[in-house]
């Protein structure tokens, strides 16, 4: 267990630097019992700034959309009240469940209104991280969108097999970094980046084959074995591989028609992230696909859908109306 002191200077940086409380905000924490002390060392920090926090433990709605994927993400009524009333809300909870708690109806109204919001990546008070660091994602975050802005058609390729097309023409970028905004998507903090776009519902072409991790599945970590998906007017209309593809299959058929269209394409920008967690999906040399909604989240999006699975690819060469802009993992603008 980790010492209360460690967990405080994690704590600050998330609450002074990423989140920038301010005395006086509104401010609730949103935690599970497995990061309880996290959540208690986020209030602390909290109320070192003249803030009086609040702390909803969630813990059986945790455990519940982890036993079962279909199982809706809704918070509770009063939760949701407390979340579109707030200045701040933070979540540290289960990584898995707090991406896919980012796709929630009052999350979006909570951005809305003004709300900054974010979740806590695991390992609090043991990054190795520094203020430049965090500076340089969002520096290369930038530099990412000004390489695609006004682009039509993005291509990319890995090692493991993926050659796929998508438009983005006409979608405009999603900045999720580790200084939060008021107003700006939800994402995780301290060490996370990424640039999300709504790729254009019905132009996504090729082959997609997701060799890092894949959510939903019920594999904790990186993939036993990849994942494979042809994809044909945007849906997938194949899905190829092992156990793994057989459970992704199974958790779309269960859902709804519009849960296999692919719905987001994102390049990961972080230095700091490593592979085998949900965090991967931020780590500079991936691109992470969804699976479903793009509706909540993502400008222009028009998919709605129960679901948003994400599954990463490693290695990546990326390339922007022919122009490559990442080779086998490489920044090379």
């Amino acid at each position: 267990m980790k010492s209360f002191t460690t967990l405080i200077k994690g704590a600050r940086l998330i609450v002074e630097e990423c989140m920038k409380v301010e005395r006086g905000d509104t401010v609730v924490i949103i935690t599970d019992s497995e990061h309880i002390q996290v959540a208690q060392a986020l209030s602390g920090a909290c109320w070192a700034v003249g803030t009086s926090p609040v702390i909803a433990d969630i813990t059986p709605q945790v455990t519940t959309n982890s036993i079962s994927i279909q199982a809706s993400m809704e918070p509770p009524a009063n939760l949701a009240a407390a979340m579109v009333n707030s200045d701040v809300i933070l979540i540290t909870a289960v990584m898995e469940w707090a991406n896919r708690f980012a796709h929630v109806d009052p999350v979006r109204q909570s951005c809305k209104r003004g709300a900054r919001i974010a979740s806590v990546e695991e390992g609090m008070g043991e990054w190795d991280l520094t203020l430049e660091d965090i500076f340089n994602t969002v520096k290369r975050t930038e530099k990412i969108i000004q390489a695609v802005e006004g682009a039509k058609k993005v291509r990319v390729t890995s090692p493991s097999g993926t050659d796929v097309a998508i438009s983005v023409e006409g979608r405009p970028p999603l900045k999720i970094v580790p200084i939060k905004g008021k107003g700006v998507m939800m994402g995780p903090i301290p060490l996370w980046g990424e640039v999300a776009y709504a790729s254009v519902e019905d132009k996504t072409e090729g082959r997609i084959v997701f060799d890092g991790i894949m959510l939903g599945v019920g594999v904790p970590g990186s993939l036993k074995n990849a994942i494979e998906l042809t994809i044909k007017g945007g849906r997938a209309v194949e899905i190829k591989g092992r156990e793994e593809a057989e459970r992704l299959k199974a958790v779309i058929k269960g859902s709804d028609e519009n849960a296999d269209i692919i719905g987001e394409f994102a390049i990961g920008t972080s230095e700091k992230e490593v592979y085998g967690s949900p965090s991967e999906k931020g780590m500079l040399g991936t691109v992470h696909f969804a699976l479903g909604d793009n509706s909540h989240c993502y400008p222009g999006g028009q998919n709605v859908s129960r679901l948003h699975l994400d599954g990463s690819i490693r290695d990546v060469t990326v390339e922007v109306d022919g122009k490559k802009i990442m080779e086998k993992g490489k920044l090379v603008i």
